[in-house]
């Protein structure tokens, strides 16, 4: 997992939720509570355990106790998942969990989809970033229910955080959620939040070579968006290549070219949504989109 990589410091984890915009789909609904993280906490005084996984000591044991903790912490964040997916799906909520390295333009792309598809739909959002509330601005501006995590030192959002989010969130019954996972290319992958579909975000900039460098990523993805084509005349990118690399890892992964910049490519990802996130009782998905 991520034993050296920051995630033990005593940082901490903050939650930070932005006033809502008075055109907010869902203001006037009633909703049920969210999951309360506490409610069937196993009472062991371990809270941070799930939230700060790298504060186990981890480093000082023998390769096969750093398994055996690295499963057993796996398996709590399961359990926890498992009671995210179940409160979501009692609610009509379906939630995407986007991952990518930073600077891929996931957030952008986030505020292109929220814009285009809140016409249509209520959508909600929960940012996962180590510091600031810049990316949750950006997705307040679009008038979107938002709420910011804050993970420190945490390179990834868990399930545990994810449950913290949404009792913060207060997402709207039948909503679209969209859980923007911290950039990393590595942890992310390791923790299921209860979520309905992984999509894995790359661009152009990076190199058409991620799929091998980082196969365990793309192998748990639903999707691949791959973002930035405008600019594929300026850079080193193949396509075709980075396609065969990533079916090498994941032989039924989906791939969309797309750019959040000029829309190119989009309707591919809104169709991908359409197919994995209609809305409840409405046959059409997202009816008048296109």
């Amino acid at each position: 997992m991520c034993a050296d990589c920051g995630c033990g410091t005593e940082s901490g984890t903050r939650l930070t939720r932005l006033d809502r915009r008075p055109h907010d789909h869902g203001d006037e609904r009633e909703r049920d509570q969210a999951p309360d993280h506490h409610a069937d906490h196993d009472h062991d005084h371990e809270h941070h355990a799930e939230h700060e996984h790298g504060r186990q000591p981890v480093t000082a044991t023998s390769p096969g106790r750093t398994i055996t903790i690295e499963q057993a912490v796996l398996a709590k964040n399961d359990r926890r998942a498992e009671q995210n997916r179940a409160w979501l799906a009692g609610r009509g909520i379906t939630a995407v969990n986007l991952m990518s390295s930073p600077g891929s333009g996931k957030t952008t792309l986030l505020e292109r989809t929220v814009r285009d598809l809140g016409a249509v739909r209520p959508v909600s959002v929960i940012e996962g970033d180590q510091e600031t509330l810049l990316d949750a601005e950006r997705i307040q501006a679009t008038g979107c229910r938002v709420v910011q995590i804050n993970t420190g030192a945490g390179c990834h959002l868990d399930a545990a955080m994810l449950a913290d989010g949404l009792a913060a969130l207060d997402p709207p019954a039948g909503c679209l959620l969209f859980i923007e996972n911290v950039g990393n290319l590595v942890c992310p992958a390791l923790f299921d939040l209860g979520e309905r579909g992984k999509v894995v975000i790359i661009s152009v900039t990076e190199g058409d070579d991620k799929p091998l460098k980082y196969p365990q990523m793309f192998a748990a993805a639903d999707v691949v968006l791959i973002n930035k084509i405008d600019l594929l005349p300026h850079v080193d990118f193949d396509l075709a290549a980075c396609a065969q690399r990533a079916r090498s890892v994941n032989p039924g992964l989906e791939l969309i070219p797309l750019s959040a910049k000029t829309g190119a490519g989009l309707p591919g990802w809104y169709d991908w949504l359409q197919r994995e996130a209609p809305e409840p009782g409405d046959a059409h998905g997202l009816v008048g989109f296109h």
